[in-house]
């Protein structure tokens, strides 16, 4: 990236300018140990993406940036949930279930959830924001730019784009901070698609850019797994 993109990466992402921070589907049934799709959450753990999440979470808590994570899972009883595609009937099939309140929708390690972190569930669909609280919330947080991270690159992270773009937000995707399957997808989809789209740049460069004085937060920290 050349000195005026960063430049320009770095005021759209600046801390008090208006930047949220979105993981996707980082859940232990996703990217866990215990994944319900181990192909992804090999490839997640293999490319460095879940680790780059972990480390975007991280410095946003330094740096008094707004995260937000969105789950998807689903209730025992399917009430509600899609079944008119087949990702959707073979989701509902698989050994380990994203079933709300289970250990599969907590937030996957090594992420740290903050308290002032925002958990979005959502119990439908392919987007973490279309039918969600997602953008309701990025209104009410005066958010410009959204960093959007995590999986999947085949379909829940570019439907994130996609529909953020639509919605009138700026998009930045770390690439090394998104994975899908198989690995070599996952490139080939930021070049030709989401760099159409959004800012590409690196965890590196994004972490780069939030470089400053560590702020003062309130009494509590990490504390949970969402």
């Amino acid at each position: 990236m050349g000195e005026n993109a960063r430049d320009r990466l770095g005021e759209s992402i600046r801390p008090d300018g208006g930047v949220v921070l979105l993981t996707v589907e980082c859940q232990r049934g996703v990217v866990g140990a215990e994944s319900a799709l181990p192909e992804l959450a090999a490839v997640a753990r293999a490319s460095g993406a879940l680790r780059n999440v972990a480390r975007l979470v991280a410095a946003a808590h330094g740096a008094g940036v707004q995260v937000i994570h969105a789950v998807a899972e689903r209730r025992p009883d399917g009430r509600g949930a899609n079944t008119n595609a087949r990702l959707f009937r073979a989701a509902a099939r698989l050994p380990v279930q994203q079933h709300s309140g289970s250990t599969a929708v907590r937030i996957a390690e090594p992420i740290e959830v903050s308290d002032e972190d925002i958990v979005v569930r959502r119990l439908h669909g392919l987007s973490p924001l279309a039918g969600t609280d997602v953008d309701a919330l990025l209104r009410n947080l005066g958010c410009r730019t959204l960093i959007v991270t995590g999986v999947s690159a085949n379909v829940a992270v570019p439907n994130a784009v996609f529909d953020a773009v639509n919605l009138g937000y700026t998009v930045v995707v770390p690439g090394d901070a998104i994975a899908g399957v198989p690995a070599d997808y996952t490139p080939a989809m930021i070049r030709h698609t989401l760099a159409l789209v959004a800012t590409i740049t690196t965890t590196d460069e994004v972490l780069g850019c939030w470089k400053a004085p560590r702020r003062a937060r309130p009494a509590g920290g990490p504390v949970s797994r969402g």
